[in-house]
């Protein structure tokens, strides 16, 4: 009995794979002529052909029984289901590998999408499409042209390769390979690749990346570069939205504006493009050029706003500059470009070349014009220490409440002390040999400095003070009350400002556990 049944089966399923694999067709005029067509049917007028759930039509045909194949001439239009419908000058099908090649004037269409191109091959079996020699795709979205592509009919996907491009009212995508779904409008990136908006010309590049055509959202994972205008955000990963403008990205970012040679660098950030402002963190660096001379700046935190010309920098906690003649350190730094004005808060530090300079606050301020150094403002317990160049255990001192600087070619010359000034001043001869020592208090100092060097102090009103012999000199004396050297936390390289080795002062993080903004003095 089982084998009664098993045999009824496999005959059963062999009946119903022959009717699968039969063709069915008619036509106004029928016959054979051997001679001439060597064992084919020749169909002409209202040729209709059905198999597997598709329907052909066509003008003329010719089937060939023996090889279960389907030649069809003249406004040939495939229907499979209520899906494909396929216009073309000429088909060949193969009823047994249920594939086809169309070619002259190929139009398909399915709900999402019309293809058009000269010759098309339609596997059936597996609903795949490829072409070799270019073809044009129109959705309801975007116009996509490529050499070669393949278009899987149940994933709505086209896989296109060779100087393929995506077109819409507001963007172009070029490529060389794309993953594109008709349905969504979501392309897929590999290899270079670039998009350019056709309203403003700005620019993504990338090597591999997704792009949303009905959002306008972007996510890209390889050397991605967005160009706006005269901005370009480089990062291993980068992610836009168009139509918010807003950008972030991660690892080895750099934001470029070559308009005013400026330059931020750090591993996560986010960009506002219609506030045209920048957030970075992990390892932020500012980087201004003037004159070849680069500024460094770099903080846990960094924030930069505004258009060209009214640029301001915030960066907070951590905060190290290095530029060749100035070095600084702080723990909130506020710097305003349309001003000329930079900030340094929260027991803030300069070096200047020979020089260490503390206070409460401290202000630079710029020349506009020539965008170099101008003058300096140290407000609050000013200090100022230089080693003495011979002997390492000595140091130049100046204190006061306020302080003054001027400068000349971007070199510290003069200084101005106001209000509760005190130095201490190792004088030496033309020979470098250590003469006299001062201890001098008044309310008023002025000083120049040449070669870098505290040179000639002068007291502005009545002095009390007194010159020693080095020997005599008394040692309680020797340092002003509130000096600290601090040379070891002095970026002597950019590399530097990322050392993070030195911490906040106690009142730095008295401020920031008390949630303190710096920044409200601005």
């Amino acid at each position: 009995m089982k084998k009664i049944l098993t045999i009824l089966f496999i005959f059963i399923s062999c009946l119903g794979f022959s009717q699968q694999k039969k063709i069915k067709f008619d036509a106004d005029l029928q016959f054979a002529d051997e001679e001439k067509y060597p064992g084919a049917t020749v169909l002409i007028g209202k040729v209709k052909m059905i198999h597997a759930g598709a329907i052909l039509t066509s003008k003329k045909a010719f089937y060939y029984k023996e090889d279960n194949f389907f030649k069809a001439i003249g406004d040939v239009v495939i229907n499979q289901g209520d899906t494909i419908k396929q216009y073309s000058d000429y088909v060949d099908y193969d009823a047994d590998t249920k594939k086809t090649i169309s070619w002259g004037d190929v139009i398909l269409k399915d709900p999402t999408m019309t293809l058009t191109t000269d010759t098309l091959y339609f596997n059936r079996a597996s609903q795949l499409l490829f072409y070799k020699d270019h073809a044009v795709i129109k959705d309801e979205t975007n116009v996509l042209k490529s050499k070669f592509g393949n278009y899987y009919l149940e994933q709505k996907k086209f896989v296109a390769t060779t100087k393929v491009t995506i077109t819409n009212p507001d963007n172009l995508i070029e490529s060389n390979h794309l993953d594109y779904y008709t349905n969504s409008g979501h392309a897929f990136l590999y290899g270079p690749s670039t998009i350019t908006n056709q309203k403003d010309n700005n620019k993504i590049y990338s090597e591999r990346g997704f792009y949303n055509t009905k959002t306008d959202i972007s996510h890209f994972v390889k050397n991605a570069k967005l160009y706006l205008d005269e901005r370009t955000i480089e990062g291993d990963s980068l992610y836009y939205d168009k139509i918010r403008g807003f950008a972030s990205a991660t690892n080895n970012i750099k934001v470029i504006d070559t308009a005013e040679n400026f330059m931020a660098k750090g591993n996560y950030a986010e960009y506002f493009q219609k506030k045209d402002s920048i957030f970075m963190i992990k390892k932020a660096v500012a980087i201004s050029v003037v004159e070849n001379d680069s500024t460094f700046i770099h903080g846990d935190t960094l924030l930069v706003t505004g258009k060209k010309n009214a640029r301001k920098i915030r960066s907070y906690y951590n905060v190290k500059f290095f530029k060749l003649d100035l070095q600084g350190k702080c723990d909130s730094l506020f710097s305003d470009q349309s001003k000329g004005i930079t900030k340094m808060y929260v027991d803030p530090i300069l070096w200047s070349d020979k020089s260490q300079i503390t206070g409460d606050s401290i202000k630079l301020l710029s020349n506009q014009e020539t965008n170099k150094l101008d003058s300096l403002k140290i407000l609050g317990n000013s200090f100022i220490i230089q080693k003495d160049s011979i002997d390492p255990e000595n140091f130049n001192q100046i204190k006061g409440r306020n302080m003054y600087g001027k400068f000349i070619d971007n070199e510290l010359r003069t200084l101005l002390v106001k209000g509760n000034g005190e130095a201490v001043n190792f004088n030496r001869n033309e020979e470098g040999v250590l003469e006299t020592v001062t201890k001098q208090y008044c309310s008023n100092i002025e000083f120049e400095l040449l070669n870098s060097e505290i040179n000639q102090i002068k007291c502005l009103n009545m002095s009390d003070g007194k010159t020693y012999p080095p020997s005599l000199f008394p040692e309680n004396d020797r340092r002003i009350k509130g000096f600290v050297w601090r040379e070891t936390e002095q970026p002597k390289t950019k590399e530097d400002i990322f050392n993070k080795k030195s911490t906040k002062s106690k009142k730095g993080k008295v401020l920031l556990n008390s949630k303190k903004n710096t920044f409200n003095r601005n």
